[in-house]
């Protein structure tokens, strides 16, 4: 092989495994963000500036942002760190392109077969979702059962973790703490027709409720503009279902949508 043939194969080396840690970047801020340069150079093994170029070059092009955080009212000292987000278009990129494809499909279904055909599909979609998943939440407590689900959403592409979380009490329990998780899902193969079929997020919402045997909240999406999927979790509880049993019944106790 001549020297210029060596360099350059060494440059389209060097271009694949920069692509490659890009795309490690951009799953990373996807799963863990908000997230810094210096954590996310901890995870991947690399030099914090390493970090920092892909991370401004997938800014430049529209794949990740700044997340503004609300300001405690607390001053602190120094600049604070930049924490990253991914955007609607890098949220595209992990997606695929097979989105409009499906928007055309339940647009289809809905003007043939109205909102109620639309809420079958997305019903029969998550029905058969929970009953993949059901063997697999072992657990008794929802609190482990949410840490198992994590496990099977993140294998299925939802970069999703499990944060504990305080959850304030209304009614007469009103100004006490119940014990909570949330499960963040960073990343969302659907959202562009989310967006325009909320049924979808209902329906995933009410799966949750049945598999963890508990009420669960929305408190944001990625197809209504958070940097990720929220659902609040109360762990107090004992599981309300049996535990192994495939679900093909309606959740008792509603969920909320986007």
């Amino acid at each position: 092989m001549s020297a210029a043939t060596q360099v350059a194969a060494g440059h389209v080396a060097s271009h694949e495994t920069d692509g490659t840690t890009r795309r490690r970047v951009l799953e990373l801020v996807a799963s863990r963000g908000p997230v810094t340069a210096g954590a996310l150079a901890a995870v991947l093994e690399l030099t914090a500036p390493a970090v920092r170029r892909h991370l401004t070059l997938l800014e430049e092009d529209g794949k990740i942002a700044v997340h503004e955080a609300s300001r405690s009212g607390v001053p602190r000292r120094g600049r604070p760190a930049r924490r990253y987000v991914v955007t609607g278009g890098g949220q595209s990129e992990l997606a695929g392109g097979y989105q409009e494809i499906a928007r055309q499909v339940l647009r289809f279904l809905r003007e043939t077969g109205g909102s109620e055909a639309v809420v079958g599909f997305a019903k029969e979609r998550f029905d058969a979702v929970a009953r993949s998943y059901a063997p697999h939440l072992t657990a008794e407590t929802a609190e482990g059962r949410a840490a198992q689900l994590v496990q099977l959403l993140s294998a299925d592409g939802y970069a999703a973790s499990v944060r504990p979380v305080p959850a304030p009490l209304s009614g007469p329990t009103a100004g006490t703490v119940a014990r909570a998780v949330q499960l963040c899902q960073g990343h969302c193969p659907v959202q562009h027709v989310a967006e325009e079929f909320p049924e979808l997020c209902e329906q995933e919402a009410r799966a949750f409720s049945e598999l963890l045997g508990s009420h669960v909240q929305r408190l944001a999406t990625i197809a209504g503009g958070a940097h990720a999927c929220t659902t609040n979790i109360p762990v107090n509880i004992p599981v309300n279902l049996p535990v192994n049993i495939p679900l093909n019944h309606p959740a008792k106790t509603p969920t909320e949508g986007k």
